[in-house]
């Protein structure tokens, strides 16, 4: 995560109903003097399609057993998204490695302009109309923390107005 000011609200995963959504599963090799070891890390994305969001990794020889460690991976790592209807408050960018993601509200029916990962993170969230465009890097660990890094530099208005100490109206009259 950048190195940013923003608070993060933290979710416990006993509190909510989440479904999760597999992003990529890698095979990965270990070579030792008997011979090559596979094994194999899977990044999970969960989220109850209201605004909690979380992402894991899980690492196991068997594809099955990765995915289950990378959903309890996922479900300690949940944190809360403000959102504006079924789209995001403002537009926002995040960065992770060599990974840059753009996302920017769209109107109602448009739908989710995404690629891959992205797509994956933002419908866990509950966001039904939003673009987005990754930048960089392809990479789908990275791509996934700096969707995540962008999420959580959301704000809604009303934060806006109490951090600034003025009333909602004036955010957006100025």
């Amino acid at each position: 995560m950048s190195g940013s000011n923003v608070s993060v609200k933290r979710v416990r995963s006993t509190d909510v109903e989440l479904k999760d959504k597999l992003v990529a599963v890698q095979r990965v090799t270990k070579v030792t003097k008997g011979g090559r070891t596979f094994s194999f890390a899977a990044i999970v994305v969960v989220g109850n399609e209201k605004g909690i969001v979380g992402y894991g990794l899980g690492k196991a020889r068997e594809v099955t057993d990765a995915v289950t460690k990378g959903i309890e991976d996922a479900k300690k790592n949940l944190i809360k998204v403000s959102l504006t209807k079924a789209t995001i408050p403002h537009e926002q960018s995040g960065k992770y490695s060599g990974s840059r993601v753009f996302i920017k509200p769209a109107a109602a029916g448009t739908g989710v302009i995404a690629g891959g990962a992205m797509r994956a993170v933002l419908e866990s969230v509950g966001i039904k109309d939003v673009l987005a465009k990754s930048l960089g890097s392809s990479n789908p660990h990275n791509v996934v923390k700096a969707t995540m890094d962008a999420l959580m530099q959301l704000r809604d208005a009303r934060t806006v107005a109490a951090h600034r100490s003025i009333e909602v109206d004036r955010v957006f009259n100025g």
